[in-house]
């Protein structure tokens, strides 16, 4: 059996309607991103995934890649990840605020449940150590009966990715305040090792003792003298940088993107695991034929035949946040939707972003009508919204997990409602079924007076006459939506970089007429062509 291909097994495949065909855009992704990294006993580099609730193992001679954990399972949002001298892993489970460690033998259990943004963590002679990324976050030391054994630290500015050195000391950077400290394992004062960083988000050490730290903002390696402080830049990769881990003395970064680099002598790198979608989530295509793919941390712009180029990431000036749902409203301008709760304005280019509405509560799919109206789906409270002139209006309320919006051909509001299975109509305030008996409505879009629909449920893109709604499938077996046999846990967010975090697979349309979709489950944006 080959090395997994993607990051959910078995083979996927597209049926299309006669006079249609598929083409993948973008390569699947092998990883849901990729967070924390530890040199597990085997040998291999066990890989946590927050968005996508799985813990992977890499065998970075073959390239094999094993799920340990996976999504729906126990762990849920996995940031970071350690092991004892018996073999079982402690996993960090950022979003729930957990710790839980899953046994040689297979069993998880929840270690503790109440430590906020738990993130960092590492064990040390059997030892315990845990921190809380999170503004006045602690880090603490964790018994074997998930008691606090003791606080070493408290109101930190989120700390992250630890290690005991050859010293004997505990070393933490901290990202809020830009620096690297230490303490004794059984407390004292912590002492500051390094500051003025890039963001340090990680701290391992090197065959000779030395600190190596990724930097979450400028995309750095950086080697530190614990003893001088002194620093070198081993390598320059893009921001976005998480993690890193050890092997026989190679050094292995990770990046949010799911991309594991190997830093070589010399500053050269090589890839060792290619990088790719998380999601995606929101689509939009421009009148110049490129595709805009929102990605949570990151937002892309795609050109067919060429590959994704990042616009904005979580940590470039402007970002406007956890980006989700994106209408492109004119040239290098659009609208989207934040896991914050915001609509903004986004211009990528300028490096700026003007907040429209802030306050909300999950908001998904944004359309812009014609006239410059911009409404929103706000799956948390059940309503469409209109935003409009610095204020927030209510088209609809009481729906059932509304995600995506468009406008129809008479310039009604259409939005599509997994919970209830329908597609409905807003207009004049009552809202009235269009398209129902759906699986899981997501992305929902008007393109030459028919309705499509991408239903995550069934895993097809249906094609209906809003006015009769009769349909016809134009393509099914679509790598959208959960596997089969799979219930996702609730990812709950990570304040302050997002609120929670949920798929939606979305729709456009291009100028040529191409049809886009996010394949929320694989990765990768699918372009779906009339060939006649």
């Amino acid at each position: 059996m080959g090395p997994q291909q993607t990051r959910h097994p078995g083979a996927v495949t597209i049926a299309t309607a006669g006079g249609w065909s598929a083409e993948r855009l973008t390569p699947p992704s092998r990883l849901f991103g990729a967070n924390g990294l530890r040199t597990g006993p085997d040998g291999r580099i066990y890989v946590a995934q927050v968005t996508g609730s799985q813990i992977s193992a890499l065998d970075v001679a073959t390239g094999a890649l094993e799920t340990v954990s996976a999504k729906g399972g126990e762990i849920i949002a996995p940031d970071d990840v350690a092991f004892d001298s018996r073999g079982a892993l402690y996993a960090t489970e950022v979003m729930d605020g957990r710790v839980s460690v899953r046994g040689a033998d297979g069993r998880t259990r929840v270690l503790r449940d109440d430590l906020p943004s738990a993130n960092g963590i590492t064990v040390h002679a059997d030892r315990l150590f845990v921190n809380e990324c999170r503004v006045g976050g602690r880090l603490m030391e964790i018994g074997a009966d998930g008691a606090i054994v003791r606080v070493l630290a408290e109101n930190l500015a989120m700390p992250n990715a630890m290690e005991v050195g050859p010293d004997g000391l505990l070393y933490y950077p901290v990202m809020g305040t830009n620096d690297i400290w230490r303490i004794h394992p059984d407390g004292g004062e912590p002492e500051r090792v390094a500051g003025d960083l890039g963001v340090p988000d990680s701290v391992k050490f090197a065959p000779d003792g030395s600190i190596v730290s990724t930097q979450v903002q400028t995309g750095e390696v950086l080697r530190i003298d614990p003893r001088s402080g002194e620093r070198s830049v081993l390598a320059r990769l893009s921001p976005g940088l998480d993690n890193c881990t050890f092997i026989d003395g190679r050094l292995f970064v990770s990046n949010f993107t799911g991309e594991i680099t190997e830093i070589l002598a010399g500053g050269g790198t090589r890839t060792t695991l290619p990088g790719g979608l998380n999601w995606p989530l929101g689509l939009a295509a421009g009148d110049d034929g490129e595709i805009y793919i929102a990605d949570g941390t990151y937002f892309y712009a795609l050109r067919p035949g060429g590959t994704p180029r990042t616009l904005g990431m979580l940590f470039s000036p402007g970002y406007p946040g956890f980006v989700r749902g994106v209408a492109a409203v004119g040239e290098g301008e659009f609208v989207v939707t934040t896991s914050g709760g915001q609509v903004a304005r986004y211009r990528p280019a300028a490096q700026e972003s003007e907040v429209l509405a802030d306050g909300l509560d999950q908001l998904y799919g944004v359309a812009v009508g014609p006239d410059g109206a911009i409404v929103a789906a706000e799956l948390g409270k059940g309503r469409v919204l209109a935003v409009r002139g610095g204020g927030v209006e209510e088209l609809a309320t009481g729906l059932d997990e509304p995600l995506g919006v468009a406008f129809g051909p008479d310039g009604a509001v259409l939005v599509s409602e997994p919970g209830a299975g329908r597609v409905v109509k807003i207009a004049g305030g009552r809202t009235d079924t269009v398209v129902d008996g759906l699986g899981a409505p997501q992305g929902i879009l008007v393109h030459n007076g028919r309705l499509l629909i991408l239903d995550a449920d069934a895993k097809t893109l249906i094609s209906a006459d809003p006015a009769t709604g009769a349909r016809d499938v134009i393509a099914s077996g679509l790598p959208v939506g959960a596997p089969s046999g799979v219930t996702p846990k609730p990812l709950k967010g990570l304040p302050p970089f997002s609120g929670p975090q949920g798929p939606f697979a979305d729709l456009a349309a291009g100028p040529d007429g191409t049809l886009y979709l996010s394949a929320d489950a694989e990765g990768s944006v699918i372009a779906l062509r009339q060939t006649k």
